[in-house]
């Protein structure tokens, strides 16, 4: 499936409309069901085909953010070989007690995997979370950008975002199409 099939895909499987509440405190009247492209296993596949060359060179961790980048991440890990963690908003209050499940990253070059990204709120607090457990984290790697704001958010953290799509493109590709 090539980019512009896989954003009309994206496009017919997971825009809804409607009133809907954004993590960022902001109301939209349309939203990406993530779960929607997630849970559909052709259609995850093709979208981490398209994501693997995205990834920065020197990765050597990829970083999926609860819930939504662990499936991305997962697939990206099987397509790379790029050992995987999972990511919590917070760190559980029991057993283990981390923030980040999986193998080790305390050194490595960390990308962080998300699905769709508003703001990056969540993205920079686990990049806090991560860098505080060591991981050297510079990148973030997402399904679809919904506002360019996202950029100077997370880029005052020092992370570079590098989205697979914007809302905007994804639109437009069903427009033209």
């Amino acid at each position: 499936m090539n980019k512009n099939e896989l954003a009309i895909k994206i496009f017919d499987t997971a825009h809804l409309t409607g009133q809907f509440l954004l993590r960022s405190g902001k109301i939209s009247n349309e939203y990406f069901d993530k779960y929607r492209f997630e849970a559909d296993p052709v259609l995850l596949d093709a979208i981490a085909e398209q994501m693997v060359n995205l990834i920065p060179e020197g990765t050597e961790v990829l970083a999926g953010l609860e819930m939504g980048g662990i499936p991305l991440a997962t697939v990206l890990s099987l397509k790379t070989g790029l050992p995987v963690i999972f990511v919590r908003k917070e760190a559980k209050k029991y057993g283990t007690c981390k923030v980040a499940e999986g193998g080790e990253f305390a050194g490595k070059k960390v990308c962080i995997i998300e699905d769709v990204v508003t703001t990056g709120g969540q993205i920079n607090l686990s990049a806090v979370d991560l860098r505080d457990e060591g991981a050297v984290v510079a990148s973030v790697l997402c399904v679809i950008l919904r506002e360019p704001k996202a950029y100077e958010n997370l880029g005052e953290k020092g992370l570079g975002l590098i989205p697979l799509f914007t809302m905007e493109e994804i639109k437009q590709f069903k427009e033209i199409n």
